[in-house]
């Protein structure tokens, strides 16, 4: 019954695809994505809210403290014997999964995406798993628009647009926050945005608002409310909270990568990593309950009159003292988060950071102003007010993504009033995590491979030109012994711009290159039976068959050369031409921009 209700329905849109123009067309589908990854959230958050509520209630029933620590172990293993029994494996973990499918498969993302997220993120984060669900929610979202655009036969442009749209969907549904789900896309996926584009974008992400709005409860969605008025007497304090957040921003992202590369090197099975590193998880759990599961509700706690209520039912619930108790345990939550997301993602469950970040913010501006009024050295600050703004500072520096940090915030926490210490924040958050962690969390993995990212414009442009697409071929081979004379015939019957220089033994010596001819005239003219081997050039500068297309013209600006030797094992396979990269570098540009 359900098959035929899916015919009828793709069946329809094929009707009415042949009855609107293309743009209408483009329009109306953003809508149908926006739907479809609205309800892939509304999903992911209630599965995981449930579960929450399932150990709550056991808890009670079974007078048993600590049985979060056991959840975690039962979710991490399932999540690894799911993805290797019913997914074969193959499970793409990351936003940057989204981007490389951007700038590398033109924006064709896997069908299983549209399940399997869905699917190992619920139970991995349901089941206490240290991460978040919005990163999973985005590569749904993605899938959606992917694979939509593939069904109906849209173009490369209209699959990435609808790609992006499923991004911004996916975003303002799990958040109430139309606004940042389209900044999102704009800050760290799209290069270059057409104004037309953001029609799509923004019907796709107030539907996802709309329908999470409409069938999510308030409960499960991060809504924060009742901060205070911006005071600009605390400009000082906001100023060093952006500092503070910058440097645990640098701090997160290089610890989480340490911990999941570590578990990535162990030569240990799937099955044995995944207990292992679920133990250790279920270990700070019990320590710091507030690390189970995304930790939304913690987040609430803080935000509100009582956050010594964080305390209760930990081990720490009968020490005195609960002022700088409390201090001291979100102090050292700030600095675990990051060491239980990373042993969450790293043996095999899945998840994102994007939720470890506003809990680490949220953590972090709480931490600030609650021990400056213990101090009682200041005037009362606005503990709530720093928590939210934490938020942002923490998510900007972690992302790179200023603007949505900005907007996300402001639109959780039900207005603006918090904006201008949001700006702050947010600027000088991001400024000092970029000077020390050039590449975000999403784009850090892209860098380790070699791949560029996408808020980089000129970089992203090049990372989609195909080698062989500017790669010239190198066809006349000449010997030192070879006279100048020879060179000029030679280059009458070729339209080679270099000519590598090369012994018997087929060892390379040098280069000519195409430029230098003016300059060789006098001495063709003085002495044609000159040999080569007295003018040819060293290569300093030469490509290997491996290099990006971002790399050889990083190469080109250095070297000042219009024509690169491309050199493998002292064997020169071709050669590039400036002149030519830059000329396919403008159609991509030209291409590149979504109408």
């Amino acid at each position: 019954m359900l098959s035929g209700f899916m015919r009828f329905i793709h069946s329809g849109i094929f009707w009415i695809r042949n009855r609107i123009t293309s743009r209408q067309f483009l329009l109306l589908s953003s809508v149908f994505v926006g739907i479809s990854a609205a309800l892939a959230v509304i999903i992911l958050k209630t599965f995981a809210h449930q579960v929450y509520l399932f150990a709550s209630d056991l808890n009670q029933r079974l007078h048993f403290q600590y049985v979060n620590f056991i959840l975690p172990v039962i979710g991490i293993v399932l999540t690894v014997l799911i993805v290797q029994r019913v997914l074969k494996g193959n499970l793409e973990k990351g936003t940057w999964r989204i981007i490389y499918a951007i700038t590398k498969r033109s924006s064709i993302l896997p069908r299983a995406q549209m399940y399997a997220q869905i699917i190992t993120s619920s139970i991995t984060v349901g089941f206490g798993g240290s991460a978040g669900l919005e990163s999973p929610v985005t590569i749904t979202g993605a899938a959606f628009g992917s694979n939509y655009a593939r069904q109906y036969r849209l173009s490369a442009k209209e699959r990435t647009l609808l790609l992006a749209c499923g991004v911004a969907a996916g975003i303002a549904a799990a958040f109430n926050a139309p606004i940042a789900g389209v900044l999102f896309t704009m800050e760290v996926l799209l290069a270059d945005v057409g104004i037309s584009a953001f029609i799509p974008l923004m019907l796709s992400a107030a539907t996802g608002a709309l329908v999470s709005n409409v069938l999510l409860s308030d409960k499960i969605l991060l809504s924060l409310k009742g901060q205070l008025a911006f005071d600009y007497f605390n400009i000082p304090w906001y100023i060093l909270l952006g500092i503070l957040t910058g440097f645990i921003a640098v701090y997160h992202s290089r610890m989480f990568v340490r911990i999941e590369g570590f578990f990535e090197r162990l030569q240990w099975g799937k099955y044995k990593k995944a207990i292992i590193g679920a133990l250790l998880l279920s270990v700070l759990i019990l320590l710091f309950p507030c690390l189970f599961g995304e930790g939304y509700e913690s987040m609430k706690v803080l935000s509100t009159m009582h956050p010594e209520r964080l305390l209760d039912e930990t081990l720490f619930s009968k020490i005195p003292k609960q002022e700088v108790l409390l201090l001291l345990f979100v102090g050292v939550v700030v600095f675990l988060k990051s060491i239980a997301t990373g042993i969450t993602l790293g043996s095999g469950g899945n998840g994102g950071n994007f939720a470890p970040s506003l809990f680490v913010g949220s953590y972090t501006g709480f931490a600030f102003a609650y021990g400056l009024n213990l101090t009682g050295w200041f005037d009362k600050i606005p503990v709530t007010n720093f928590t939210m703004v934490g938020m942002a500072g923490m998510l900007s520096g972690l992302f790179h993504a200023p603007l949505t940090a900005m907007f996300l915030i402001a639109e959780i926490t039900g207005g603006y009033n918090l904006m201008i210490p949001l700006m702050i924040v947010s600027s000088i958050s991001f400024a000092i995590s970029k000077r020390f962690v050039p590449h975000s969390m999403d784009t850090q993995k892209l860098a380790e491979d070699g791949h560029v990212m996408r808020a980089d414009k000129d970089r992203h442009v090049l990372s989609t030109i195909d080698q062989q697409a500017v790669l010239e071929e190198m066809v006349v081979v000449l010997k030192p012994n070879d006279s100048i004379d020879t060179l000029f015939r030679t280059i009458q019957t070729t339209k080679q711009a270099l000519f590598p220089i090369m012994n018997e033994r087929g060892s390379l010596l040098g280069m000519i290159y195409l430029n230098d001819l003016p300059d060789l005239l006098h001495i063709h003219a003085g002495n044609p039976n000159t040999e080569l081997e007295s003018f040819m050039e060293p290569i300093i500068y030469c490509a290997g068959p491996d290099d990006p297309m971002e790399k050889v013209m990083d190469l080109f600006d250095q070297s000042g050369l219009s024509y690169l030797p491309l050199i493998y094992q002292d064997q020169v396979l071709g050669y590039y031409s400036k002149t030519r990269l830059l000329d396919v570098y403008r159609k991509k540009v030209v291409e590149s921009i979504v109408e």
